[in-house]
């Protein structure tokens, strides 16, 4: 036995296991995972022999006279089970990082005790950086717990009254299990005085981030929390490499901004050479939302004791994002230097009394949702005359967010839309209808310029969309042109007396807003996938004869810089798109299951001339948008009958081996 590997080993306890419990594993999952997790495709046995997962718990620190800090840390699976840190009683050895710091009296971001100096062989410069603790070790304390004394000591006078902070980062190895690496962190805070920690930095909650970023995963995978990052991306930490901050507000927001800072727009770049000299340049990043939008990561909502911190304004903070800005010159600051944040807030106030003012709401307002905007509110009534062949009579509301009545003849753009059939739509169709009737309080109709086609069957929609053009501080240095543009309304009707089915729902807008905030397009007139897809339809390509299908041209932008051979709509090339998110988790866009197969046979194929199959089934088109190789459209080629169809079901299907959830389960 002495030559049989630990492989070989689990091996044999699995088909022991198996055999003796087959019957009663036949049919249940593993417990305490979904069908978006690997391990849920995994037998009872093996899951429960391997116990998948990683989880830091520290419990509890200690302080010796001469400064030594002890942690004491409890690992387990996700289900609450012990590991053996070594991997040799319980499956994948586990490596952990610890960081010690502080919160300095009357400091906001940390000071870490365990640092290191790194030299840059670029440069030749040195820096020291927060890191993880070296020259500890390990002890055993009982099964699934250990004590971890730091390598670093406590300084002779430390501040006993500061909060202090222990942060744990790791990763467990199962890839010979095929469990690939779990990984996991936590954190844990303390007045080593015995007083009640008050002072914490949190701004940011992780939830906020994962809205996008589904998980957070730095560094590899395992900082994955807001509490760990903050512990060492201070402005204690710099790249010598490149002479760039660290700190955690200056890199944050200049990621973001990305594409978008002044520094990069007029030529420069945003380069970090970070973890093992990895080089990342962040110059291309597009923030999904509007870089206006602070509190799309400042989010309110979530309890973040710090939520507020972004209205306090700092030359660090606001020259990170405007970053041509010399404060101590005065330059792009209408020639006043700054020389400290002393008055900063004096004209930086949260929120002044008008729009567009130098208050940190004002700076950064959107102006089309400036509260001045009397609103556009469509409603839509009635579809009268609406049998094949006839021109459909729509009745329809124009209003403003009080309730008035808008006068459609002074709106700068009000259209009418007719699309079907809902099923899938291939015909679609708009008037211009400013000149409607009306009948003085907002009601209006207006019979469309071309009738149904002879054989139209089914459900149809009607939709509409328009805007008007206001001018905001009339007469002022600030005077702003602003599109007020109404939510997009669609009506599904029946032109042949069969039951109105509206389209199928396959992604909704609350999950693209979750990183978008609030999604619109051509200026700001489509605002709901509703409208969208009366237009990026199956049958719709560009002149360039690419598909601007809905499913095939989000699935491509999306993907973006993950494709194999790029991606552009006429001037728009999306080939550099960074996907913050995880791409396996369709459930991030998708709803009601509309990524799983087989998909209605209704649907038509799609019509992409360029591409690698110029007429696609609807499945081939979905699939080979994210995966967009030769190869990969050759097997789906080859699995398509020209009578028959396609056969990508067969394989693919729910209740498959392949199926779509589990090819992309995490």
């Amino acid at each position: 036995m002495r030559n049989i590997s630990r492989t070989s080993v689990f091996t044999i306890l699995l088909i022991a296991v198996t055999l003796v419990g087959a019957v009663a594993l036949s049919s249940a999952p593993p417990p305490g995972f979904t069908e978006n997790d690997k391990a849920y495709y995994a037998t009872e046995a093996q899951v429960n022999f391997v116990r998948p997962g990683l989880v830091f718990t520290i419990t509890g620190v200690t302080i010796a006279n001469d400064g030594a800090v002890t942690a004491r840390v409890r690992m387990a699976d996700p289900m609450g089970v012990p590991l053996d840190r070594s991997g040799v009683f319980t499956p994948g050895p586990i490596s952990a990082s610890l960081v010690l710091a502080r919160i300095p009296a009357g400091g906001t971001q940390y000071v870490s005790y365990t640092t290191r100096i790194q030299t840059s062989p670029i440069t030749g410069k040195s820096a020291t950086q927060a890191a993880a603790d070296t020259g500890g070790a390990w002890t055993t304390v009982s099964e699934g717990v250990y004590d971890y004394r730091f390598g670093r000591r406590l300084p002779a006078g430390y501040d006993t009254n500061a909060t202090h902070t222990i942060a744990i980062y790791g990763s467990r190895n199962l890839t010979e299990f095929d469990f690939l690496t779990s990984y996991d962190d936590a954190a844990y805070n303390w007045v080593p005085g015995g007083a009640a920690v008050t002072t914490v930095r949190d701004v940011i909650k992780t939830a906020t981030c994962n809205n996008c970023h589904d998980p957070l995963a730095i560094h590899g995978g395992s900082r994955r929390t807001m509490e760990v990052c903050v512990v060492c991306h201070t402005r204690q930490t710099d790249d010598p490499d490149t002479g760039l901050s660290m700190d955690m507000i200056e890199m944050t927001h200049k990621i973001h901004m990305g594409a978008n800072l002044p520094s990069v727009q007029a030529g420069g770049t945003y380069t970090i050479i970070g973890n093992r000299q990895s080089v990342n340049d962040y110059s291309k990043v597009v923030f999904p939302a509007d870089a206006r939008r602070c509190n799309v990561c400042h989010d309110q909502n979530t309890g973040a004791k710090q939520a507020k911190a972004y209205l306090n304004a700092t030359r660090w903070a606001c020259g990170s994002c405007h970053d041509d800005v010399d404060f101590n010159t005065g330059k792009n600051h209408i020639g006043l230097p700054q020389r400290s944040d002393q008055f900063c807030t004096q004209c930086h106030i949260p929120k002044g009394e008008i729009d567009f003012d130098v208050s940190i709401y004002g700076a950064h307002l959107i102006p089309a949702e400036s509260t001045s905007l009397p609103g556009v509110v469509f409603k839509l009534l009635e579809v009268h005359n609406a049998k094949p062949g006839q021109k459909p009579l729509i009745v329809f509301v124009v209003e403003d967010k009080s309730g008035k009545p808008v006068d459609a003849k002074k709106m700068s753009r009000l259209r009418l839309f007719v699309a079907g059939p809902a099923a899938d739509y291939t015909s679609q169709y708009f008037d211009n209808v400013a000149n409607a009737d009306g009948n003085g309080y907002g009601v209006y109709w207006w019979t469309m310029s071309r009738p149904l086609p002879a054989d139209a069957k089914g459900t149809w929609t009607a939709a509409l969309e328009g805007r008007n053009t206001v001018i905001l501080l009339e007469g002022t240095t600030k005077q702003v042109s602003v599109n007020d543009v109404g939510q997009n309304v669609q009506m599904a009707f029946s032109v042949d007396g069969t039951p109105v089915v509206p389209r199928r729902t396959v992604v909704s807008m609350a999950k693209c807003n979750d990183c978008h905030a609030k999604l619109t397009f051509h200026g700001g007139g489509r605002n709901t996938i509703e409208q969208c897809v009366l237009c990026h339809n199956p049958t719709a390509a560009d002149r360039a004869g690419k598909s601007i299908d809905m499913g095939v041209m989000m699935h491509k932008i999306h993907r973006g810089a993950a494709l194999s051979r790029g991606f552009s709509i006429g001037s728009y090339d999306y080939s550099g798109i960074r996907y913050p998110g995880d791409l396996r988790n369709c459930n991030a866009c998708h709803v009601n299951g509309s990524e799983q197969l087989p998909l209605p046979e209704s649907l038509l194929p799609v019509n992409h001339p360029a591409d690698l199959i110029p007429l696609a089934g609807r499945t081939t088109a979905a699939c080979t948008s994210c995966h967009d190789s030769k190869a990969v459209a050759a097997h789906a080629a080859t699995n398509t009958d020209a009578k028959l169809g396609e056969g990508c079901a067969a394989c693919h299907s729910t209740t498959s081996q392949y199926s779509v959830t589990r090819v992309h389960a995490r």
